[in-house]
């Protein structure tokens, strides 16, 4: 199986010199010949994948006792003998591996910590394990990109990269191990902290304000380190379009504060406060009086329009590296607007249940942003997606939690999907999952060798997503119904039909809407609180996802509700109708994105009302809540 390319640390700080540039032509030559490689033979390479979990394995619990594989390695037997599953189908070992089970459950190495998924089970974070080994094969996928990159943007060794960077909250289960969201995993790694000098890796954050357990702080300072070497910037961005959208809205509120520490050259000890931090932009940053530079900056933030902001900030950028897919598309506009439309660059596929894939031709459009997957990282099958059109007005695919004995024969590999076709990912990992349903749905858009490119359509069954949340509709419809019963029904009343908008246009962060349309019976009059207690009650059903990104990571505003008139979505049918959809087959959408959708619904309103304070929401998982007080 062809080797992944080593890391390769480069000497010294001055890395323009000829045996530097060697070092990095050669590094770059090397992670793009194993792409060339692994892509050539894709079926083989799975084969020696799958061979490879399952022999490592072939005595944990899972495959021996509850499946009967005993010790096969190949995949006809493999596929006969293991189901596809969702997460609900391991949640019971998964919790006997949380509360301190140590003996091989679903994997023979020890489960160094839990991932935490976005993805939810009954309103809480999926936990999903992973060993040790797995870290050394994120950052191989890590050091695809940059060779990538390269490519298409010549000189990006020559200055920095200022990324937004943050780590989340984490708890310990009952039984000890971390339980953390993937990034925050890896930027606490020695993989991330102790990493050797790389010009690709080379940020304008020190890692103390990334590893600042203060959003607020961290978001500070990481910006004013980056205002401050602004002319070595070549490339910004974050994780999520959305993440890199609040760092530019917290500038245009916070730039005063910012030009007066550049102007003294110092940090107001009442803003930060972490000494680590302080340390880090003092010494590493070198910090010192520029009235210049806090002149200019004051300038430009000042102007009326925040048009071009970045380019006129950070005039050498060359792109804005974000991920823009799925329900982040939505943001691209914005982006559009704050880079003078600078490229907007996909790098990388991946999730807390493993990393997939890398982005071949990364200055492409958005729209056409390709993933392919890197068949070393796991064993991947592909279950195929139908579906019909739905005229725009529902951004989900709805499928089935478990699937029948046809279903579960349709499952293709990576080397016999489909030009054209849509799938649903399903993965085998080294870390203890087998015949996993990621959840992803992805439409195969072309071929690099003999390996597949994929499209990324959507997440199964999510309708609203404003950050790292993922809403559902039957999670939805029992917030509405949670809400309702606790206070429209005193006075009679109830919802005879709703719809829902990732609003991300009208201000930042962006909120859920929900548009209701009342059928009230009672004579009393719903006072406006009322009102605004059901849309906290609608925050208070929904997942600690959604709940963290409200009182955590501030990255979800309040959520609305707006009432609309009677008739309101008899108007809303007629319209789908005229798009095409079928009288006889018609059903009100649980969620919109099509402009003129939103804009009759908003014609519609005759009220409307937000979520008074944000709702209740800690660390962990709700049945930890007792192992957590120490």
């Amino acid at each position: 199986m062809p080797e992944a390319p080593k890391t390769v640390a480069v000497a010294s700080s001055s890395h323009n010199s000829n045996g530097s540039l060697t070092t990095i032509v050669e590094k770059n030559k090397r992670a793009l010949q194993f792409i060339d490689d692994v892509t050539s033979s894709p079926d083989d390479i799975q084969t020696h994948v799958l061979r490879e979990i399952l022999s490592r394995n072939f005595d944990v619990e899972y495959l021996k006792l509850r499946h009967r594989l005993n010790g096969a390695t190949d995949r006809r037997t493999f596929k006969k003998l293991v189901p596809v599953i969702a997460y609900e189908d391991i949640h019971p070992e998964i919790t006997r591996i949380a509360n301190g089970d140590t003996s091989p459950i679903l994997c023979s190495s020890p489960i160094s910590e839990f991932l935490t998924s976005s993805g939810t089970s009954a309103g809480e974070r999926k936990l999903m394990p992973t060993i040790a080994e797995e870290m050394d094969r994120r950052s191989t996928l890590y050091s695809l990109l940059m060779p990538v990159m390269s490519q298409f943007v010549p000189d990006l060794e020559k200055g920095k990269g200022m990324y937004f960077l943050f780590i989340k909250s984490e708890s310990k289960t009952p039984g000890g191990l971390p339980a953390r969201p993937v990034l925050t995993s890896y930027y606490k790694s020695s993989h991330f902290k102790n990493r050797p000098f790389d010009p690709y890796t080379n940020y304008t954050s020190p890692n103390e304000t990334i590893l600042c357990p203060d959003s607020y702080q961290s978001m500070y300072s990481q910006l004013l380190c980056g205002l401050c070497q602004r002319t070595q910037v070549l490339r910004v961005g974050a994780v999520f379009a959305s993440g890199f959208i609040r760092a530019i809205q917290f500038l245009q509120k916070h730039w005063p504060l910012l030009c007066r520490d550049i102007r003294a050259g110092s940090l107001d000890p009442s803003v930060i406060t972490d000494p680590a931090v302080r340390e880090a932009v003092l010494t590493k940053v070198l910090l010192r009086p520029d009235p210049e530079l806090a002149g200019f900056v004051e300038t430009e933030c000042g102007k009326d329009s925040w048009q071009g902001i970045i380019t006129r900030l950070w005039p050498n950028t060359k792109y804005v590296d974000v991920i823009v897919t799925g329900t982040m598309s939505q943001y691209i506009p914005t982006l559009d607007f704050y880079s003078n439309g600078l490229p907007l660059v996909c790098t990388m596929y991946a999730s807390s249940e493993c990393y997939f894939g890398v982005n071949l031709n990364p200055l492409c459009k958005p729209s056409e942003v390709a993933y392919t997957l890197i068949p070393t990282m796991a064993y991947f099958e592909f279950l195929p997606v139908h579906r019909n059109s739905n005229n725009g007005v529902s951004n989900s695919i709805s499928m089935p939690k478990s699937l029948n004995e046809k279903e579960q024969q349709e499952l293709v590999d990576l080397a016999d999907v489909k030009l054209g076709h849509e799938y649903e990912l399903v993965v085998t990992t080294y870390a203890g999952l087998y015949r996993y349903r990621v959840g992803d749905v992805l439409r195969v858009a072309g071929f690099k060798n003999k390996a597949p490119q994929f499209n990324f359509i959507c997440r199964k069954n999510v309708v609203l997503s404003i950050d790292a949340d993922k809403t559902d509709e039957v999670e939805l419809q029992s917030a509405v119904k949670n809400a309702v019963d606790a206070h429209l029904a005193a006075f009679d009343g109830s919802v005879a039909e709703y719809t829902s908008y990732a609003d991300t246009t009208t201000a930042v962060p962006g909120h859920y809407v929900l548009y209701w349309e009342l059928s009230l019976k009672g004579t009393t009059a719903i006072p406006p609180s009322v009102y605004e207690d059901c849309c906290l009650t609608v925050e208070e059903s929904l997942n600690s996802v959604y709940r963290q990104g409200r009182v955590s990571d501030k990255s979800i505003g309040p959520l609305e509700i707006k009432i609309v008139e009677q008739g309101t979505f008899d108007k809303l049918m007629d319209y789908a109708i005229s798009l095409g959809a079928s009288i006889n087959q018609y059903k009100t959408p649980r969620c919109v994105k099509y402009e003129p959708i939103i804009e009759l619904l908003n014609s519609k309103v005759v009220a409307s009302y937000f979520s008074p304070k944000c709702p209740k929401w800690v660390p962990g998982h709700k049945q930890w809540s007792n192992n957590m007080k120490n």
